[in-house]
């Protein structure tokens, strides 16, 4: 069973003086996430560095209208700022999301750009300029995306989870597509369908074992699989296979959109934090095998309903970050929401919760006094320090609606330690790897992933709130490795670290 306070009766000291949260709108320029049916999901932020100047950029899916980049010209420490630099490769259509990775280890970031049609493979060339890579991706709906490093590969394996099967005459209903995984051969790549599909809205490749293996989770929509789908779990063997309440695994059925990983209670195994319709799920995994259970109810992580205004059916839940964004030392947890279009059971004015952790472990609602309860169909999103003052910032792209960006201007006097990883055998940001930070009260354990979230991801420094803490000992246990020595940190910097 999830128990919050073995972990926050060793932080109960750490009080800090005015740690409520506080968000401060951006104006940046116009970007809308529109379309008919087959972009009522998706919407998916990407988040990275595309110009090597330490600020981390935005690339914004736009559905029926063109995709955009918004470059960072934010000062260091000063008020965050983009503007309009999409590059010709990003000007097209049918986009629904996108996520970084440095496919080809040169140091640069590349991107996978989700379509509803071929999806694209765009090569960084750097100064946020891309090109496309050609590869034989066939006419589909795409809505989640994953990747790891598989043990002896110095080339990515990805996967691509597909949405509902526009041929399929049937459709839409029971009509989920197959999903696909892409992995490296001597001469190329080939593709393996994992089937059965049930609708993917997010997938995340994650070692939740912590045996060096990361295996593929995948939350799917049960609105379209309707009866006999599933969340899955596939084992990431010679020939995948999908994980059985013979391993453990049990069976959960939900609206799943969006999937994030963190270890809250710091006992060596992540929380897995599943968005959907209604219930928002926070589940704990309190054994060796793949067993999840939901946490309780008084934990306050459930996000059912809105919790402003006088709309009081369920909420629609799409992405999840985790981020500790008033520097307590504890992660807090952001949730977009918004109806899918017009649905008549759920809340039509839907504000995005900002769930802030509590010395007792339970989170409190924090969104409509830290000013980011929009209203608007929330859809990808993401916690980032954007402007490198150690405080993480936000930003949503909305559904009809403008996308939204808010600076992170909390007084506080908690500190915080940012940490990039790098190395030479391929894959260059050593996604695969983790990092532990221990503050001397407990640890806390970062896997660097790509993939979750809904339909966008990040590539960029992990950011450690550290409480009080002015020093901290942290190691890294590098892709396929063994753990490194600990060393000592000083709070408040970016740390880099290379192989």
């Amino acid at each position: 069973m999830f128990k919050p306070l073995a972990l926050y009766a060793v932080l109960a000291g750490q009080v800090l003086a005015d740690s409520t949260p506080r968000f401060e709108p951006i104006t940046v320029p116009k970007h809308v996430y529109d379309g008919g049916w087959e972009h009522f999901v998706g919407g998916g932020l990407a988040v990275l560095d595309c110009d090597g100047d330490s600020r981390l950029d935005l690339v914004a899916a736009g559905g029926s209208n063109p995709a955009m980049l918004l470059q960072n010209v934010s000062a260091d420490g000063g008020a965050v700022a983009f503007v309009d630099a999409t590059p010709p490769a990003l000007k097209i259509t049918g986009t629904t999301g996108a996520y970084p990775l440095d496919f080809d280890g040169d140091g640069t970031l590349d991107l996978v750009v989700l379509r509803v049609g071929a999806d694209i493979m765009l090569h960084g060339l750097g100064g946020c300029d891309f090109e496309a890579i050609p590869w034989d991706f066939e006419d589909r709906w795409s809505t989640a995306f994953s990747a790891t490093w598989e043990a002896g590969q110095s080339r990515p394996t990805l996967a691509f989870g597909h949405y509902v099967d526009r041929a399929d005459p049937e459709g839409p209903f029971e009509a989920c597509d197959i999903n696909t995984l892409w992995r490296p051969t001597a001469s190329g790549y080939a593709a393996t369908p994992l089937t059965p599909g049930h609708c993917a809205l997010s997938m995340l490749f994650t070692d939740w074992a912590r045996t060096g293996r990361a295996d593929l989770r995948v939350s799917n929509d049960r609105h379209y699989y309707v009866r006999d789908g599933q969340e899955q779990l596939w084992a990431m063997e010679d020939s995948p296979r999908l994980y059985t309440e013979d391993d453990g695994w049990d069976r959960h059925m939900l609206w799943g959109m969006g999937i994030a990983a963190r270890d809250l209670d710091r006992d060596g195994r992540d929380e897995v934090f599943l968005s959907s319709m209604g219930d928002q799920r926070l589940m704990h995994r309190a054994e060796a095998t793949p067993t999840y259970v939901d946490v309780p109810f008084d934990v306050g992580s459930t996000a059912q309903r809105p919790y402003i205004g006088d709309d009081g059916r369920p909420s629609t839940g799409w992405h999840i970050a985790f981020g500790d964004v008033n520097n307590d030392g504890r992660d807090d947890a952001f949730i977009a929401k918004g109806n899918v279009q017009q649905m008549p059971g759920n809340a039509m004015e839907d504000p995005n919760n900002l769930l802030i952790a509590q010395g007792d472990g339970s989170f409190a609602e924090a969104g409509n006094t830290a000013g980011v309860a929009s209203l608007h169909r929330g859809r990808g999103a993401a916690l980032a320090d954007f402007n490198g003052d150690g405080l993480l910032d936000l930003a949503v792209v909305n559904r009809r609606a403008p996308l939204e960006v808010w600076q992170n201007v909390t007084s506080t006097n908690g500190q915080w330690l940012s940490v990039s990883l790098t190395q030479e055998d391929g894959n260059a940001q050593a996604v695969g790897a983790w990092i532990q930070v221990d503050d001397g009260t407990s640890v806390q354990a970062r896997e660097i992933t790509v993939g979750g979230g809904h339909a966008g991801g990040m590539a960029g420094p992990q950011h450690f709130g550290l409480g009080d803490a002015n020093a901290v000992k942290l190691r890294v246990r590098w892709p396929h490795d063994g753990w490194s020595e600990w060393q000592d940190a000083d709070a408040n910097q970016h740390l880099r670290i290379a192989r």
